[in-house]
């Protein structure tokens, strides 16, 4: 059972940009039959963008906030008015995970707590000691919040520890989680992981998993729906049939055929 039974972008337009990459506009009546669907193509093809219109229209949060709120989704918000969900059963909560927002997200809020603390001291003789107190207690609070989900030293995380310690938090119950490029924090044994992670909550819960990926191994999850985006169509496929397993499989069978013009 899915949330989403299908979605498209119905829009006529080949350009300018978002219209004229091909997850936008081959984006037509994708079927979604099954608890996990990959989305995978080239670098350019789009993946990130068609999950992010995905997200900005269900209002998913991310790390740091609600993706409506942020700053850098114009294209997902452009592609809005043209695209069209059909429902199984309606249900628009869950998360959207992007790799590179938790290290983002924890920098900015250190260096804001930094910078603060650091006005504040500046204040202190001319502004009394309990109203300096206050402020900090304010400006302290969402950095708490953070430590104490995330851990005290969360600057020391790897970015797969991290990841990790984001899906226990934010992936307890039922509902639709996408995910872009969750191969780009985690290792080939963390990608295993992120499989057995996916199975087990998918045992115990009704969820959906929409994934955008480079990953073969990822791909391999059991039973999962894939979609190639290419130039010239949005297909579905199997693993075996996918660019990234064939190319990937050919290189680690013969690597020296690939890299003996190296040198």
């Amino acid at each position: 059972m899915t949330f989403i039974s299908s979605f498209s972008i119905n829009s006529e337009r080949t350009a300018p940009f978002p219209f004229s990459i091909a997850a936008v506009k081959n984006a037509k009546n994708i079927e979604l039959k099954g608890k996990v669907t990959f989305l995978v193509g080239d670098n350019g093809t789009g993946k990130s963008t068609l999950l992010e219109t995905l997200a900005v229209h269900l209002n998913l949060p991310l790390i740091g906030g609600f993706i409506k709120t942020k700053r850098g989704f114009e294209a997902a918000n452009r592609l809005q008015e043209f695209l069209d969900i059909r429902w199984k059963i309606d249900r628009r909560n869950g998360f959207f995970f992007r790799a590179e927002d938790f290290s983002h997200f924890v920098d900015s809020v250190e260096r804001s707590n930094s910078g603060m603390n650091s006005w504040l001291g500046e204040l202190k003789g001319e502004v009394p000691d309990h109203i300096i107190g206050q402020m900090k207690e304010s400006n302290n609070r969402e950095l708490r919040e953070m430590r104490k989900i995330y851990g005290q030293d969360m600057l020391a995380f790897s970015h797969g520890e991290a990841y990790f310690k984001i899906m226990n938090e934010r992936i307890k119950k039922g509902g639709i989680y996408l995910l872009d490029e969750p191969e780009a924090a985690l290792s080939p044994s963390k990608q295993l992981s992120l499989i057995h992670f996916i199975n087990n909550h998918l045992a115990e819960h009704m969820s959906q998993f929409i994934i955008a990926t480079h990953s073969p191994m990822i791909m391999a999850y059991p039973n999962a729906q894939i979609y190639q985006i290419t130039e010239d169509g949005m297909e579905e496929t199997t693993l075996e049939e996918t660019e990234h397993y064939f190319l990937t499989k050919s290189f680690l069978d013969n690597p020296e055929a690939y890299l003996r013009h190296l040198g």
